[in-house]
C-alpha cells in the first residue's frame, strides 16, 4: 500500500480528477464561504469511484467555547450546509459532537465539532 500526500493551497491547486481513494479535509475554515462551492466540487471530483471523503470542522457553537477556530460564524460549518453540498454522494454520514481536543497551543479544550464521512 502506498500513501500519497499533497501540500498545497486548496483554493488554487489544480486538483486531479479521480485520483484519490481518500481525501481528508480537516479544519478547513480557511476556505471562505464564496470559495466553498468550488472547493467542495474539487473534493468530490478528486475522489476515485467508491472513494471516501473525511471532513472535520467547527460548528457555530464553537464560538461559545473560544478554544480555537475562526471568530466569524460564516466560516463555521452546519449540518444543513454539508447535507446540501454533499447530497450527491453515494453515502453520507454527518455527526455533530462536543469533544475535548488537544491540537497544538491554539486548539485546546472542549470544542463544537462536525464530522462528515462520504462515499463517492
Amino acid at each position: 500500500m502506498r500513501l500519497r500526500t499533497e501540500v498545497a493551497d486548496v483554493t488554487t491547486w489544480q486538483w486531479p480528477a479521480g485520483a484519490f481513494d481518500v481525501v481528508a479535509a480537516i479544519f478547513i475554515q480557511v476556505v471562505t464561504p464564496a470559495q466553498r462551492p468550488t472547493f467542495f466540487a474539487n473534493l468530490k471530483n478528486a475522489l476515485k469511484p467508491g472513494g471516501l471523503l473525511l471532513m472535520q470542522s467547527y460548528r457555530p457553537e464553537q464560538l461559545k467555547y473560544g478554544t480555537g477556530g475562526p471568530r466569524e460564524t460564516e466560516r463555521l460549518y452546519t449540518r444543513a450546509l454539508l447535507e446540501g453540498a454533499f447530497a450527491d454522494m453515494a453515502q453520507l454520514e454527518i455527526r455533530e459532537h462536543d469533544s475535548a481536543i488537544e491540537e497544538g497551543t491554539s486548539h485546546v479544550g472542549m470544542s463544537a465539532l462536525i464530522d462528515l464521512v462520504a462515499k463517492k
